[in-house]
């Protein structure tokens, strides 16, 4: 029986490698070396954050049985306001705002893996400005209901993926701090799939910690103010320029098809700002460039928005 087991598992190794090298393969073929490098450690940093509960979860799984191993997610939720701060893995941010993870999913068999943590913003209680404390009491209730749906859909279509045995798939969500400043509060969700090819979405969630609302972009800017054009007009010359400094960059502008080339910004492009007060619009992967570029990012310097920044 011992035997068995311990080639059960050899064989289990052995097919998670496999797996692995041909992920690695396609994503070599598909990405560049430095989108490549970014994603594996976001892959890094979620699985060795969850290193000691993947642990637990399988001594429990070989408790149960090979069978229940198979069926089960493993479930760590947070039962109480304690839990919730002993599982927190980020510090106070601006004194107002708390992200802590508040649930975590984990499953592995031969085809299919998930580790998702499930964070949840928690705004402190201050006396100072009733009027600040209730607009972040209902930014951070937005931001959380955003984010269980998003969440609950991703796992939701995984489960099903598992259920009806639909072949590889991976998940992985996670999130961190990407600004903490006495202005402005910023954290990124990044949710990372790969079935045939993986694929990386990531979604950013700003606050400004003055009035506790959460940040649009067209309030970054003076009223009446043609922030889209400007920004549109920045982007269009950075893409033209990497394109003719680096051949292995390729964005859709000016090209033979005018309906995928980019044309604009909109109110609703992701976006935040960076330690340096800077605006940094994002693009998720294909939405203006070919999936192998990735997500990409245009840092608009200070000095292209001065005159209509608030």
């Amino acid at each position: 029986m011992e035997d068995y087991r311990l080639e059960k598992e050899h064989g289990k190794a052995r097919r998670e490698e496999e797996f692995k090298a041909l992920k690695a393969g396609y994503l070599k073929q598909k990405m560049s070396q430095e989108q490549l490098r970014n994603l594996q450690l976001v892959i890094n940093q979620a699985k060795e954050e969850n290193r000691r509960e993947r642990n637990k979860a399988r001594q429990i799984k070989g408790a149960v049985g090979a069978a229940a191993a198979i069926l089960a997610f493993v479930i760590l939720p947070n039962t109480s306001p304690k839990v919730a701060y002993a599982m927190e893995q980020l510090p106070l941010v601006g004194e107002l705002v708390k992200l802590v993870t508040f649930r975590s999913y984990e499953y592995e068999d031969e085809m299919h893996e998930a580790q998702v943590e499930i964070s949840k913003l928690v705004a402190e209680q201050i006396s100072k400005d009733g009027r600040q404390q209730k607009n972040l009491n209902k930014s951070t209730a937005e931001i959380n209901e955003e984010i269980d749906k998003l969440t609950a859909q991703l796992l939701e279509d995984f489960q099903i993926h598992v259920r009806e045995e639909l072949g590889y798939k991976e998940l992985i969500i996670n999130s961190e701090v990407i600004v903490s400043t006495p202005e402005y509060f910023t954290f990124k969700l990044s949710c990372y799939q790969s079935e045939a090819s993986g694929y990386e979405t990531n979604y950013y969630y700003t606050i400004d910690l003055s009035t506790g609302k959460r940040l649009k972009l067209g309030d970054l800017f003076v009223e009446g103010a043609d922030y889209i054009s400007e920004i549109s007009s920045y982007i269009k010359e950075q893409m033209q320029r990497q394109m003719a400094e680096n051949q292995g960059k390729i964005y859709w502008i000016n090209s033979e098809f005018e309906d995928m080339d980019f044309q604009t910004i909109t109110g609703d492009t992701t976006f935040y700002l960076n330690e340096k007060g800077n605006l940094v619009i994002v693009f998720q992967e294909g939405e203006v460039a070919p999936m192998y570029m990735g997500i990409v990012v245009f840092e608009i310097p200070s000095e292209v928005l001065e005159n209509i920044r608030k």
